[in-house]
């Protein structure tokens, strides 16, 4: 899961599917990382906390970090937030095999549409991100299963 700097949209995805991977008994592992390194080393922004614990998620073991070129290898899939994100990732690599990795994660639940994620930093509109990445985690395990 990757935004611009891991605090609140790509937290709570991986916060809301570790939640979807426990409850489906899959043995998937998910991380989190921004194309930026703001905020490397910190909590998600507690609104995303807040958010993630009315819907019983507890995400403050997370720490920001930014991606890496390893999580290419380490990982089958590298879902993007928004386009930006999506592109920043498409240039971290040449390798036609790592870049075929990473996808737009509303595309799970609108395909083909390369909807984004609004970034809720600012407009505070952590409520209808949460509900767009946790449709997104079900159609995604969907998908997947």
């Amino acid at each position: 899961m990757v935004c611009l700097g891991n605090i609140c949209r790509s937290p709570l995805a991986q916060g809301i599917l570790e939640k979807k991977i426990k409850e489906h008994n899959l043995s998937w592992e998910v991380d989190s990382a921004g194309t930026a390194s703001y905020h490397v080393g910190e909590l998600p922004d507690k609104r995303s906390i807040e958010k993630a614990t009315e819907y019983g998620i507890d995400i403050t073991d997370q720490r920001s970090r930014k991606v890496a070129v390893e999580d290419f290898k380490d990982f089958d899939l590298i879902l993007a937030m928004d386009a930006s994100n999506y592109n920043n990732l498409l240039k971290l690599s040449d390798n036609p095999d790592y870049q075929s990795k990473v996808k737009m994660i509303l595309n799970y639940s609108y395909p083909d549409q390369n909807r984004q994620v609004p970034d809720p930093y600012y407009d505070d509109g952590f409520e209808n991100v949460y509900i767009l990445l946790d449709q997104a985690c079900d159609s995604l395990i969907a998908s997947e299963t």
